[in-house]
């Protein structure tokens, strides 16, 4: 009898089916794998980075047809000329223009803010005299808040509630791993100076001496230090206006020998709130009517890498604390959005799915082949989903849902490799009882070895050039690819090193004299199974006829079901609708509208929208 070459997958079995390190290697991957899973961070969707960068210019005087020619035409061009930059968008208005910069995928955001930066520095001779230097801002998709906190209360103002939210982002800030964080709604305190063109005119005093009296006596300036009696003192020349009075005592100029003072040509006053937009918050009150008032919110991010769930558990701990000190029992803090809690529960609920999944095939290989082989699948699926949880974790991807339908994706494929070596392996104990079941078990490997190479490398080749697309899908999908290769990869070596130490721990012992009577090749008999199939199978292939029907029957069915398709009763997606607790209402009311006008109309439509109910 002609021995089987060993190969790969033979030496491999032969090298570990005996050796302590295998159990080590085991334990050592439900470590790693539960390791990673506890430490991958958990977000909604993959991120991707596609650097934005922000140019602001303040162009004063300047009306929003003269600005589009003199600057936000040249700085397109300019920044068009950067590379890696993809598109360039831009905005322009009276007074202001914003030219923005889209980079290519992939690209690190700090390098695109330098090259944008760099070349507006080393080009600003191109940028007309008189316009200051243009502020750089990058935005990224860790400038996204996953946490947000809306502050309302009964009888509260804006200013009340912005005085909270300030303190409240400070406290929050302080938190591990938390990134930008803003406020929205937030109630701007200004002291304003109307100027009255009739006392102007009067006074013989000009705009330009008003506006800059104001300016020039709103700062304090360190003048040096003295000695006296031994101590060194600083001495500090003028001070900071904090009051309308103040502003109105200033002294402008003398007429007639009088002294003419701010009060005298304008009206000064304090305003509360200065803002250019109005948030209120609603809730539906017990007659079914919204009821609310004004409401600051407080809008958080996170650092790059962090896991979501952990930051907005983290802030939430510390929000919580703060009731009733930094947070006066007259203010309600709502959370009105919270990624780390929905990315959490799509993680949850997908592992879960994951789980079903290994069980139901855990379940088929009992009922299919026995209840030690099942063990052994019980076994093999977990580890090998963990060791590719490990590798995600090395390769910088995190646990979302697209990383998770890998895994529910390959989990089908990822098992072959371990049935067809429990299956060899059963076969082979069946064909000769003499023969060592550990020498066996080697053989039977080393036979489906190289089939088992070819067929693992065949899916990997398929899924891998996914990785090469390009575009914001490139990334997106990038999880998919390189968690499913590994899983491929990581089954093949668990299938020749971990399953036949299994084999021969659990089913070693059980006698296999009843398969040597199934074939004469000492194939399994398939149990009840195989029996069923066969009083299916056994009158379909009696005669052609019925063998040509039941052909043409399964093709008419398998074609005609793909009219769902054309009739749209199934919706085509690579993956499942997004269940999101948020609806937004866009109101566009005619240019030039007054935000109280806005206001109004969001307030009549807020009662549907807070009443509608699925």
């Amino acid at each position: 009898m002609t021995r089987t070459p060993l190969g790969i997958a033979g030496r491999l079995t032969q090298a570990f089916i005996n050796s302590a390190l295998t159990p080590l290697f085991i334990l050592a991957a439900l470590a790693g794998g539960l390791v990673a899973l506890v430490s991958l961070p958990r977000e909604e969707e993959p991120q991707i980075s596609v650097p934005m960068v922000d140019i602001h210019i303040q162009a004063q005087g300047l009306k929003a047809e003269d600005a589009v020619k003199l600057v936000t035409e040249p700085l397109e061009v300019l920044v068009k000329s950067i590379n890696d930059v993809d598109h360039v968008y831009s905005q322009t208005r009276d007074d202001a223009a914003m030219v923005t910069a889209r980079f290519v995928v992939g690209t690190s955001a700090e390098d695109a803010i330098l090259r944008v930066h760099d070349k507006v520095r080393a080009n600003l001779d191109r940028i007309p005299v008189g316009i200051p230097e243009p502020l750089i801002v990058g935005r990224g998709i860790d400038d996204v808040a996953i946490l947000t906190l809306t502050l309302s209360g009964d009888g509260l103002s804006a200013n009340d509630l912005t005085r909270t939210a300030r303190l409240l982002q400070t406290e929050v800030a302080k938190t591990e791993d938390v990134g930008l964080t803003y406020l929205v709604g937030d109630a701007k305190d200004a002291i304003r100076v109307e100027p009255d063109p009739d006392r102007l005119a009067l006074y013989g005093v000009t705009l330009q001496q008003l506006a800059g009296k104001v300016a020039q006596a709103n700062r304090t300036l360190n003048t040096g230090k003295l000695r006296d009696q031994g101590q060194m003192i600083d001495l500090v020349a003028g001070e900071t206006l904090t009051a309308p009075a103040e502003v109105g005592q200033l002294l402008l100029t003398t007429r007639d020998g009088r002294p003419v003072y701010v009060a005298d040509v304008a009206t000064v006053r304090y305003v509360e709130d200065t803002a250019d937009h109005i948030v209120s918050h609603l809730t539906l009150g017990p007659d079914g009517q919204p009821t609310g008032g004004p409401a600051v919110t407080l809008a958080i991010a996170k650092r790059a890498g962090a896991n979501a769930v952990v930051v907005a558990g983290a802030v939430l701990h510390r929000v919580e604390a703060l009731r009733g000190t930094l947070i006066p029992e007259a203010v309600t803090v709502t959370i009105t959005r919270d990624y780390g809690e929905t990315a959490n529960e799509k993680a949850n609920e997908l592992l879960f799915h994951l789980g079903l999944a290994t069980i139901s095939i855990i379940a088929l290989v009992f009922l299919a082949i026995g209840w030690r082989e099942s063990l052994v699948v019980a076994i093999v699926i977990p580890v090998t989903i963990l060791l590719t949880l490990f590798a995600a974790w090395v390769m910088g991807y995190t646990l979302n849902r697209v990383s998770l339908f890998a895994l529910i994706f390959s989990i089908g494929i990822l098992v072959d490799d371990a049935i067809v070596v429990i299956e060899n392996i059963d076969r082979h104990w069946g064909m000769n009882a003499r023969k060592p079941r550990i020498q066996a078990a080697i053989e039977a490997v080393a036979e489906v070895g190289n089939p088992t190479i070819v067929a693992t490398l065949t899916v990997v080749a398929a899924l891998l050039p996914m990785l090469a697309v390009s575009g914001l899908m490139g990334p997106y999908m990038s999880p998919i690819p390189a968690n499913a290769s590994a899983a491929m990869i990581f089954s093949f070596f668990v299938a020749v090193i971990i399953t036949p130490w299994l084999m021969v721990r659990i089913a070693g012992r059980t006698d296999m004299t009843e398969h040597s009577k199934d074939d004469s090749h000492g194939g399994h008999h398939g149990g009840w199974l195989a029996l069923n199939y066969e009083r299916v199978a056994r009158p379909i292939l009696k005669t052609k006829a019925r063998s040509l029907t039941f052909l043409l029957v399964t093709a008419a069915l398998s074609f005609g079901s793909l009219t769902a398709l054309y009739t749209r009763d199934v919706t085509v997606k690579l993956l499942p609708f997004d269940n999101k607790s948020e609806l937004s209402v866009v109101i566009d009311l005619p240019e030039g509208s007054a935000v109280e006008a806005t206001d109004r109309v969001a307030r009549d439509v807020a009662p549907s929208s807070c009443s509608w109910k699925r």
